[in-house]
């Protein structure tokens, strides 16, 4: 006979469940009739998740490409959301994927876990232990997949299928509201088939612009506006900060997006082969013409030309790039005849035009015609936080560079990275870490299955300003002398860049070297 008291009481836990479950999901029910951030959206699905299922960490990724990108976090390190994870280098994400129900990982499971080491408040212990994941599919299609993690392996050993499966409806219910409200802020079908168009011809390696302070999404607004139109772009800002990022970012976004993108460094050659790059040649017209060639405005007809660095452009030169922007006529050296191009110019500089030309550097009205749209990106010290999602997405590059199974950042690490000021903003980031994570794995006799880069493997918590050069110099281990010299020039090049406005040729002057040795050696010491 059945005792009525367990029946009873099984009853009471059953209703004492669905209660919890029906609390918890009514609010994200009334969600989906709201308007709201969608970032929002995601935080809340995330934190009810967690309630209902204790975990450690909750995270919410978008399937693009063959690429699973963070939309949401909770419970992992912030740079987390500036990752990029490649299904073919991540297997336990691609298992999930795979199956249409929800999958636990055993805890030895052998496949490397993409959240080890990124677990917030995980103490000595960086492994992930208990993993739990779930694809979401909307109109029947794959779009993502929703993880729970613990660092305890038994955590998620009484979770009710039923009560999972039933929140489980509810996010995909949730992204998919999110992305019809998405496709509706779309102006028109034609900018989403330019930019499908665009995502299929970079591919998934392509490189993004992450951030999410507000300098960053006022950027990408300006971008948005002036992407639909065919004016012409200054884009300014100090070395670093991605103006052919921004370049490459207005062409996707423009009726050209399935055209060619051009690009020239105007200060990577030299001035007797600037007008053949730009204009193109006929055989004969100098020595080593030996055929027919055509210049950047030809290759980039029907496109973009982005002109990097135009501050740099000779006097003759501007001259002949006005009369270009002016009737869209150009001739190639030693040519007689013209030729019509339709093409749509995107220019960047670090120097301030305005006082070149006052200057007598740049003609004046070269510089008007450039400037109808000028767009200023900012520099990575007025970004905030940015430079964690920023770091995210190069440390997980670098993962994956150096066949690593988890590269982090210790706490340590992340406020010397937020205290920084960055004098060579993005680039400079890109460079320290791959660096940083380079000499740190050398520095370990054994191959850790963890990374974890410190503010001392950075060399960068001390922000005070290097002594001059007539300081006399502190004793130092012989075994560091390279590392000085590296350090020193870099310093020398940086307070010359500060005195000459990030102008590089100007500063190859002062210090009395060529532009194009001063590129490579800035190159080494991961200045550009």
């Amino acid at each position: 006979m059945v005792d009525s008291t367990l029946v009873k009481r099984t009853a009471d836990v059953v209703a004492m469940t669905s209660r919890v479950l029906l609390d918890a999901l009514v609010p994200l029910i009334e969600d989906l009739s709201r308007d709201m951030p969608e970032a929002e959206r995601y935080r809340r699905l995330l934190s009810t998740l967690r309630a209902l299922f204790p975990g450690d960490a909750a995270a919410l990724l978008r399937l693009d490409g063959d690429t699973l990108v963070p939309l949401a976090i909770d419970g992992l390190s912030s740079d987390t959301l500036g990752r990029r994870f490649r299904l073919s280098e991540h297997p336990r994400f691609a298992r999930i994927l795979a199956q249409p129900e929800p999958t636990r990982f055993p805890a030895n499971s052998k496949l490397p876990d993409p959240y080890d080491g990124l677990v917030k408040h995980a103490g000595a212990d960086l492994e992930v232990h208990d993993c739990l994941g779930s694809p979401l599919f909307i109109d029947g299609r794959p779009w993502g997949l929703l993880t729970l993690d613990a660092l305890d392996p038994a955590r998620f050993d009484g979770i009710d299928m039923a009560s999972l499966q039933a929140f489980l409806s509810l996010a995909a219910a949730t992204v998919s509201v999110a992305e019809r409200i998405d496709r509706l802020a779309q102006t028109s079908e034609t900018e989403r088939q330019r930019a499908e168009v665009y995502r299929q011809a970079s591919g998934p390696r392509r490189r993004e612009m992450i951030g999410s302070s507000a300098s960053h999404k006022h950027l990408m607004d300006e971008i948005a506006i002036v992407a639909s139109s065919d004016l012409t772009v200054l884009v300014t800002g100090e070395t670093g900060v991605g103006k052919e990022l921004v370049a490459c970012q207005i062409h996707a976004l423009s009726p050209r997006a399935d055209k060619p993108l051009v690009s020239l460094n105007c200060a990577a050659l030299p001035d007797t082969l600037v007008e053949s790059e730009l204009f193109g040649h006929v055989r004969g017209a100098f020595s080593g013409a030996s055929s027919d060639r055509r210049g950047k405005f030809e290759l980039a007809d029907g496109g973009t030309l982005f002109l990097d660095e135009v501050g740099e452009l000779p006097l003759a030169v501007q001259a002949k790039l006005l009369r270009v922007l002016q009737n869209g006529q150009l001739q190639r050296i030693g040519s007689d005849s013209e030729h019509r191009v339709d093409v749509r110019l995107i220019a960047a500089t670090n120097r301030d035009l305005a006082d070149e030309v006052r200057a007598g550097r740049f003609r004046a009205d070269l510089y008007h015609r450039l400037s109808v749209y000028p767009l200023v990106v900012p520099p990575l010290r007025e970004r905030g936080r940015d430079v964690l999602l920023l770091a995210g997405y190069f440390l997980e590059e670098n993962r994956s560079r150096l066949g690593l199974l988890s590269l982090r950042l210790s706490a340590d690490a992340q406020a010397a990275l937020l205290a920084y000021r960055w004098p060579g903003n993005v680039r400079e980031l890109e460079h320290l870490i791959g660096r940083s994570a380079l000499k740190a794995l050398a520095a370990n006799r054994e191959r850790p299955r963890i990374l974890t880069l410190t503010a001392a493997d950075f060399g960068i918590a001390d922000n005070a300003t290097p002594a001059s050069p007539s300081a006399p110099a502190t004793s130092a281990p012989a075994a560091d002398f390279r590392e000085a010299v590296t350090a020193y020039e870099r310093t020398l090049i940086l307070d010359a860049l500060a005195r000459n406005g990030q102008n590089w040729a100007s500063t190859a002057r002062e210090l009395g070297i060529d532009r194009a040795n001063l590129n490579r050696l800035a190159r080494r010491l991961g200045l550009k």
